[in-house]
């Protein structure tokens, strides 16, 4: 069964998944805290904290030993109100780590009381290792109340390529996010300042942003991937970033999506809108397929979760 088909059927059996607003107070406070360090084994997972119902399995090594894939799971599948999921990496040097979830994430309609609805993601990388956060598309259902937080701090020639993919409302279902509430930040430090800080803000006082051309123009999924930094200071590099966004900037005018490519500083960014997020998840996989051997001198190795 495909990613698209797993929307299409969650979104059709959304009354049945979403707790009903009288039902008793259930909160999870949970973590998971993974630190990764280089062995003579390659990268490997040498802890692996949790509370609640956050965890992983053992990494994978499709593309050998130096670079571990990691499949983060989360058995109750979305979060109603009160909870908070904190998810940590901490990747020592030289290691190389690649993050997946096996679906989409769900956040729930609010309760009455409209209790925050919070997921916070760090990510530290040290010196000479390489972070991919590649997490399948977050559906937040009409009336959630939602925060959700991504920071990632970069050492010394670090590098990251992520992404983030949201639905807002139940498309298949014709529910929008007409009501409710949504804050999401993506901040990238590099050596402790600040590179790339973006917010969206969904409240009452700025859902006219569905629908404005300079907002989401009527389209339900906004995706945003984030990949650097680039070393514009170093000359045999330039042209290299001028062909490489040429090509992203195609896979974008082929796609058919409103779609773009900038280069802010040191990372390029890419960002689209749609009505389905199984499109926007393609384009941003093409576009890593190009990103990835040019910023971590790596082909593409596709998590082999995403093909079940």
């Amino acid at each position: 069964m495909n990613n698209k088909h797993n929307l299409a059927l969650a979104e059709n059996t959304s009354l049945q998944l979403v707790p009903p607003v009288d039902a008793p107070a259930s909160q999870w406070h949970a973590f998971l805290t993974l630190g990764f360090c280089q062995t003579a084994r390659g990268t490997v997972l040498k802890t692996c904290d949790h509370k609640g119902p956050l965890y992983v399995q053992k990494p994978f090594y499709p593309e050998g030993r130096d670079t571990a894939h990691v499949y983060l799971l989360h058995p109750p599948g979305g979060l109603v109100s009160g909870d908070r999921l904190t998810i940590t990496a901490n990747l020592a040097e030289n290691t190389h780590v690649l993050i997946t979830t096996p679906g989409a994430g769900r956040v729930y309609r609010a309760r009455e009381d409209k209790t925050l609805q919070h997921q916070v993601t760090q990510l530290n990388v040290a010196k000479n290792s390489l972070m991919e956060w590649l997490p399948q598309e977050t559906i937040l259902y009409p009336n959630a109340h939602t925060r959700l937080e991504n920071s990632i701090d970069l050492a010394d020639n670090a590098k990251f390529i992520g992404w983030e993919i949201t639905c807002f409302g139940l498309p298949a279902n014709h529910q929008d996010f007409g009501e409710g509430h949504a804050e999401q930040g993506f901040q990238i430090r590099q050596n402790g300042r600040i590179k790339v800080r973006e917010r969206l803000v969904i409240d009452d006082n700025s859902r006219a942003i569905f629908s404005a051309k300079a907002g989401l123009d009527g389209k339900p999924i906004n995706g945003l991937m984030i990949a650097g930094p680039f070393e514009s200071s170093e000359p045999s590099n330039s042209v290299n970033h001028d062909e490489l966004i040429d090509k992203l900037r195609q896979h974008c005018t082929e796609h058919g999506s409103l779609s773009g490519v900038t280069l802010v500083g040191d990372y390029i960014m890419v960002r689209s809108i749609h009505d389905d997020s199984e499109q926007v998840k393609q384009l941003f996989i093409q576009c890593w397929q190009d990103i990835r051997p040019a910023l971590l001198g790596k082909e593409s190795n596709e998590p082999r979760i995403w093909s079940t």
